[in-house]
């Protein structure tokens, strides 16, 4: 068998401390005792399934690098979780989403409240951003918020919201002040079960996982449900954002080290014209492409991992390096392994199969690849 680890720790040692050893051998076993049936094929079966795995990853400490704030941590974790399923990657990330920006804003009471049990996996959050007509442009977010006496009352609509529906708690952006050259963006803590709040439906991707519409009218919730100061929502939501974006490429790394595992295995067993696929340069080739591309990937990835850990201020240049790179890279990879299983490749539920349909919602969510070059150029060029 192949000499090669794809997810081996010795490529990114430069970037790891020492105890970063027990947090992949953490994820690992518990990807290989948890993980090892495939993911939900619908949405109804990802539905039922979501809170109870969750509940797993908090069981299994998974959520400690959240609350340390130790993002080579969640990285290291991502990766291992996604080369499994990616929808137990995808619930980690959501809650870490909705739990970061009360760990780095929350007051204490909002802390006692909501953040323990989104730690430990009895409340399940969704970061409830995106709009019909706020993706990337998330300033142009149209849900507003207005004081009425004692209360914030929202109104407006979010959609192509993970875990939307089977949510416990959102953390809704909307606006606080209308004024079109001031409009001030704040951040909301709004329990399901707020009148006003509802679930409008399911919107299902190409990989199932919990995804959907909510709308609130008219949804009053009580003053402290403001995290941070009024006003200062999007700053936080993309900080929050830019801080764990390293980790879609972690994800992403985790996914085409699957892949490229699969390759290896299919071309270097399967016979064909009287030697293996692996015996032929063109094989050979793609197979050395992939590897290359993913170490590289990997580096990217940790070294914004480590400069978010280590640094002070924004890391929005090695962030966004990392994350537009991993994605592209890691699309690519999964279509070289299919390519290379050939037609076994292309049935239902065949490993790669599954993270063809997987990795290409990573190129898109927390920023897209255009949006990350955007962010590149401006720093290059000083904008």
């Amino acid at each position: 068998m192949p000499r090669y680890q794809p997810a081996s720790l010795d490529t990114i040692a430069a970037f790891l401390d020492a105890e970063h050893t027990a947090v992949s051998e953490r994820a690992t076993a518990f990807a290989r005792t948890a993980l090892s049936r495939p993911d939900p094929e619908d949405d109804e079966a990802a539905r039922a399934r979501a809170a109870g795995l969750l509940r797993e990853l908090a069981e299994a400490q998974l959520f400690s690098c959240v609350s340390a704030g130790d993002l080579r941590g969640v990285c290291l974790t991502r990766e291992t979780l996604a080369a499994a399923s990616s929808m137990a990657d995808t619930l980690y990330a959501v809650q870490a989403l909705t739990a970061l920006p009360l760990v780095t804003a929350g007051s204490a009471a909002q802390k006692a409240q909501w953040l323990q049990p989104l730690l430990a996996g009895t409340c399940v959050g969704a970061f409830a951003m995106t709009e019909p007509g706020a993706g990337s442009d998330v300033a142009a977010i149209a849900t507003t918020a207005r004081k009425d006496g004692s209360s914030w009352v929202l109104d407006g609509e979010k959609h192509l919201i993970s875990n939307a529906g089977i949510a416990d708690l959102y953390l809704v952006f909307a606006v606080t002040s209308p004024d079109q050259t001031h409009r001030r963006i704040s951040a909301f803590l709004v329990p399901t079960d707020t009148p006003g709040l509802v679930f409008a439906g399911a919107q299902v991707a190409a990989a199932p996982h919990p995804l959907g519409r909510i709308r609130l009218t008219g949804c009053r919730v009580p003053l402290d449900a403001l995290v941070d100061d009024e006003g200062v929502g999007l700053a936080l939501g993309l900080a929050t954002l830019d801080r764990l974006r390293p980790s879609v490429g972690a994800a992403a790394c985790g996914m085409a080290g699957r892949a490229l595992a699969a390759a290896l295995k299919h071309t270097t067993t399967r016979s064909q014209f009287g030697s293996t696929l692996s015996d032929m340069p063109l094989v050979r080739d793609t197979l050395a492409r992939m590897a290359t591309e993913l170490d590289a990937a990997r580096l990217l990835v940790y070294r914004a991992a480590h400069r978010a850990d280590t640094g002070s201020g924004r890391n929005t240049l090695a962030a966004a390096m990392a994350k537009s790179f991993a994605t592209e890279a890691a699309q690519r990879i999964v279509d070289d392994a299919l390519q290379l299983c050939g037609g076994v490749g292309l049935l239902a539920g065949h490993p790669v199969e599954r993270l063809y349909r997987a990795v290409r919602g990573l190129r898109i969510y927390e920023g897209t690849t255009e949006i990350q070059r955007v962010a590149i150029a401006r720093a290059l060029l000083d904008d």
